[in-house]
């Protein structure tokens, strides 16, 4: 008997290919494009699902929500994103890219790297709204836009703008700026956030901006009043000293080595008379490696706090303004997350996570949690991520009513009034909460007379005053 007398596998299936291709090209059947519409199907990022979900081209280096638009930020581009469907508003070309102004005031700025100026876009449209050509650096806030421009290396001027105004608000002269002042948003002398994984650092959007700022020029730190643009002070650090400027107030860090230990002072000088106001000792507000007790690092807190660790092990929490100590944690207790009303603290077993209200140590709500969850603290969402199982979940940040919760890997990008982005790898999502954001005045869980989920959305705290004195919530309880 001959053999190999029938086709065999391949040859049936090169046949079965020959006549698909066949039909295609006959217009007959063609079962590429729902191949390929399989193959590339986007899986969904989260569960339950977000309201929309979309593939931009690349990873993103930031996300921001500025008014009804979400602003992306990647390697080479920028583009903006309508924050009710997904779909793209407008993209440009830019090195770097920054939103300042809140709500609807929001526009977004971009400029390119090693390049003098930048554009200032509205957010929903990408219209150019101004241009500037000389400015070598841009700081963004909620409120407040700054820029630096030099005419010579000792012949700076530094402008305050509002965020869609024409004209300067106030310009001041600054001798010079510091080699690494440039772009957007470079480090002036202040506090480091605390960051956690898969929560952004940039997740809760611009800050508004402090009293006081603190530009380090060759060696010394000029105090810019941010309300007039007077420079208050121009300050050489002693040997052992840090300078950093907080809540209103220039801090004078002193770390001396002696016994093999390092020991720390703080200072809180007025910022108009340079007098002393306050002073702590013992206080580690980490600014000291092991090498000599050397300072290299500005302070860990946000707004007008401190985060350090007491004489005794345990973290502590200080108002910058007065010196007063908000909260010490029990031994073995960890600071997650700190703003100027709560610090969300990890329990000392990893158990459980906890708002605590500064000042009064109050526990405002409490949740179990895996042993290496992390938290982020926003104007509208207390932000809570938890691994194995991996979970994201927004919480008010007075109460604890939970907002959302997510079945996700991804991470959380930026937080709004009204709902956050999330995005893993190059797919981005955005969720809308449950109820409408956090309400720092209402009651709990409808006790203010409102149904359970319908607060207000809330003011984010801009004009707290020094000691948070203005934006003090009322107890529920009362």
């Amino acid at each position: 008997m001959a053999k190999g007398s029938g086709l065999g596998v391949r040859g049936w299936l090169l046949l079965g290919l020959i006549t698909v291709v066949v039909l295609a090209a006959a217009g007959v059947w063609n079962p590429f494009p729902g191949m390929w519409e399989w193959v590339n199907r986007r899986q969904p990022i989260s569960e339950p699902d977000v309201a929309w979900q979309q593939r931009i081209g690349g990873t993103p280096r930031s996300v921001t929500i500025a008014g009804e638009a979400v602003v992306i930020e990647q390697r080479t581009r920028v583009e903006a994103r309508s924050l009710a469907a997904g779909t793209q508003l407008w993209e440009r070309k830019a090195d770097w890219s920054a939103v300042t102004g809140a709500g609807p005031e929001a526009v977004v700025v971009v400029g390119r790297l090693l390049v003098k100026g930048y554009e200032v876009l509205d957010p929903t449209t990408g219209v150019t709204r101004r241009r500037d050509g000389d400015a070598v650096a841009v700081w963004t806030y909620r409120n407040l836009l700054l820029d630096a421009r030099c005419v010579a290396a000792t012949d700076c001027t530094l402008s305050a703008w509002d965020p869609r105004g024409t004209a300067p608000l106030w310009t001041a002269f600054l001798p010079g700026v510091s080699a690494g002042l440039f772009a957007d948003n470079p480090n002036l002398l202040g506090t480091r956030r605390l960051t956690t994984a898969r929560v952004d650092g940039e997740v809760a959007g611009p800050e508004a901006v402090p009293p006081l700022l603190g530009f380090p020029v060759d060696g010394r730190v000029h105090v810019v009043d941010t309300a007039t643009g007077r420079v208050l002070q121009n300050v050489e650090p002693g040997r052992d000293e840090r300078l950093t400027v907080v809540g209103g107030r220039l801090l004078r860090i002193t770390a001396r080595s002696q016994d093999g230990n390092c020991y720390f002072a703080i200072s809180g000088r007025d910022s108009a008379t340079g007098q002393e106001a306050w002073q702590q000792a013992g206080i580690n507000l980490r600014t000291a490696d092991s090498a000599g007790c050397v300072q290299r690092e500005d302070p860990y807190g946000a707004r007008n706090v401190l985060l350090g660790v007491s004489p005794d092990g345990r973290e502590a929490v200080l108002d910058s303004y007065d010196g007063r100590l908000l909260l010490v944690a029990a031994n073995g207790e960890r600071v997650l997350a700190v703003d100027d009303r709560y610090a969300v603290v990890r329990a000392a077993d990893g158990a459980t996570v906890s708002a605590r209200e500064l000042g009064s140590g109050r526990v405002r709500w409490k949740r179990p949690v895996g042993e290496k969850a992390g938290a982020a603290l926003t104007p509208y969402a207390a932000i809570v991520a938890d691994q194995k199982p991996n979970r994201l979940v927004a919480l008010d940040p007075r109460t604890g009513r939970e907002l959302a919760m997510l079945r996700t890997s991804a991470n959380a990008l930026a937080v709004g009034p009204a709902g956050m982005v999330i995005g893993e790898g190059r797919e981005i999502g955005y969720l809308r909460f449950g109820g409408t954001g956090a309400d720092p005045a209402g009651g709990d869980n409808g006790s203010n007379g409102t149904a359970p989920g319908a607060g207000n959305t809330p003011a984010p705290q801009d004009s707290c005053g020094p000691k948070n004195e203005l934006c003090a919530a009322p107890d529920p309880g009362k």
